[in-house]
């Protein structure tokens, strides 16, 4: 059985080889790249199951690298990053990012993170690939919201998530709790904010009021709720 391939994307050699080191003796295969130009051209030709990415790259704005990979290939990706600022870490988790670490960091806590996605990614593909509600068709095997006159908006792969668990269990309570167990990812501030960050994504591409959303409920101190009817393929 192959090992999953996780891909460091960092101009700093010692962070490189720090993480290449720690993954590799939890069990990981990797490849480290220093330069944008470089990664994007090994892409071609091979497929990381996770790549982690630092913003402060020689060549190329890492958060534009962050969007691509996680809108266009529907990679999972992690930040790795000295940006430290709140709204650092909203951008990134905005452009598509699974999560978002800062240096300085543990290693055992990037190895965690690592496999906390590879559980979520790895769990049996949903059968149900099509949900229609309130005008709307989600794609998921193409990641790709459609309004009513057929126009399509493309959504990261955490994104995804996120409007998954609402619609596969519509007008129903989802608690934070429930959210982080079932999504995976670090407990705690980090986590309530990559989530916030998502359902405010997701409601700007559902057109939603951001003062009085129809669809996707803040339920203050407890958690969300979707409302609507949802209809699946």
């Amino acid at each position: 059985m192959n090992k999953p391939l996780i891909t460091i994307l960092d101009d700093e050699p010692a962070i490189r080889a720090m993480l290449s080191e720690a993954l590799q003796d939890a069990g990981f295969d990797t490849k480290t790249y220093a330069r944008a130009a470089d990664f994007e051209t090994d892409l071609r030709r091979t497929t990381p199951d996770v790549c982690l990415v630092d913003l402060g790259l020689p060549d190329r704005d890492g958060l534009s690298l962050v969007h691509r990979l996680a809108l266009e290939q529907g990679a999972t990706v992690i930040i790795i990053s000295g940006r430290a600022q709140v709204q650092d870490k909203i951008t990134g988790l905005e452009l598509g990012a699974d999560d978002y670490i800062i240096k300085p960091f543990d290693p055992a806590e990037v190895v965690a993170r690592v496999r906390a996605r590879l559980r979520t990614r790895s769990a049996p593909t949903p059968s149900r690939q099509t949900a229609r509600f309130n005008g709307w068709t989600a794609h998921f095997d193409r990641y790709s919201l459609q309004n009513a006159d057929g126009t399509e908006t493309p959504f990261s792969h955490a994104e995804g998530e996120v409007l998954r668990l609402f619609l596969e269990r519509p007008n129903r309570l989802i608690t934070r709790d429930y959210m982080q167990d079932t999504l995976g990812g670090a407990a705690g501030d980090s986590f309530d904010r990559a989530m916030d960050v998502r359902i405010s994504r997701l409601r700007t591409k559902l057109k939603e009021d951001p003062k009085n959303p129809r669809l996707i409920k803040t339920i203050y101190g407890a958690g969300y709720i979707f409302l609507g009817e949802v209809d699946w393929d």
